[in-house]
């Protein structure tokens, strides 16, 4: 029996996050009504979603030994992931984001630190790591890695497609399920074209080799199954902010596939989770138990995307 149902490769780092009542114009002031540090980064919220709903979970990445480093390390410890495999550099700095939410809207904007931690390498990888788990889910910054990772038969990759990034292509035929934002079918490299969503869905799912979802926030998200295009709306909620809605969906969805779940069953785990996951400020305080995701999931209901729609 495998020693995790899903490993994580990819950045961690802390949001200091800002509530305000309306992003300012430049040479303006505005009032901070409430603020938080936590833990995050793709990789590291990815990490504590899967926990937090139950999974054995082990976290792989890279920080520094400064003080942000520290906090990364409590905040996934602190949820239950497993971080054996995390490499603290010394003099190493890990990355800091600052994060500004409209509490009238829960839209945020992001500032945020490149990471500039050495890249994972093979070696950096142990012998036996993609034996542990079933299930590997890489966000953007390990794009370069579909090189490294085994067949396809030895290990299904969930894959974090923000954007456009070296390696993309190698990735695009190495990851089982590719995940885009509906932002990267706007990116011509994409190769989607500029026609009706789903002509560009099924562009891009016919440059892949595995199987293709595409979120698109409010709007839920959208997967191809036996040739048909389906979308699961996301349910109504209370929305504080969002600012790990995208990695909690694909901490979900990875979680949900490691366990044998049906691509619908589980886009629509996926779709709960991310969408629960808004309803408090922090990308980590509003993951909700798996119990009550199944329950939302239960009343969603993938329907059929039209031609031209």
């Amino acid at each position: 029996m495998p020693d995790f149902d899903v490993l994580v490769i990819g950045r961690s780092c802390v949001d200091h996050i800002a509530v305000v009542d309306a992003y300012p114009r430049e040479n303006t002031k505005a009032a901070i009504g409430h603020r938080l540090v936590e833990g995050g980064g793709q990789g590291g919220t990815a990490s504590v979603c899967i926990a937090r709903l139950g999974g054995r979970v082990c976290y792989v990445g890279r920080l520094g030994d400064d003080a942000a480093g520290r906090t990364c390390l409590q905040r996934l410890a602190a949820f239950g992931v497993d971080t054996r495999h995390v490499k603290v550099l010394p003099g190493g700095r890990t990355p800091e984001a600052f994060i500004f939410v409209t509490a009238s809207t829960g839209d945020r904007t992001i500032f945020y630190e490149p990471n500039r931690l050495p890249r994972l390498e093979a070696r950096d990888l142990p012998a036996g790591l993609f034996t542990r788990a079933p299930f590997l889910l890489l966000d953007p910054e390990t794009t370069y890695l579909a090189d490294l990772l085994p067949e396809k038969d030895a290990l299904q990759v969930v894959y974090d497609a923000e954007r456009w990034r070296d390696g993309m292509t190698a990735m695009m035929q190495r990851a089982d399920y590719f995940i885009s934002s509906r932002d990267y079918l706007d990116d011509e490299r994409a190769g989607c074209g500029q026609g009706p969503l789903d002509a560009r869905l099924r562009a891009l799912q016919s440059r892949l080799a595995g199987r293709l979802v595409v979120t698109d926030g409010a709007a839920g998200a959208y997967y191809i199954d036996r040739g048909r295009l389906w979308q699961v709306p996301a349910p109504p909620v209370a929305v504080r902010d969002t600012i790990g809605a995208g990695d909690n969906f694909h901490a979900a969805f990875a979680l949900a596939a490691s366990r044998g779940a049906r691509l619908p069953d589980a886009v629509r785990l996926a779709v709960a989770v991310a969408s629960l996951s808004c309803r408090t400020y922090g990308g980590r305080n509003g993951i909700p138990s798996l119990a009550d995701a199944q329950d939302l999931a239960a009343t969603l209901s993938p329907r059929p995307l039209a031609p031209g729609g």
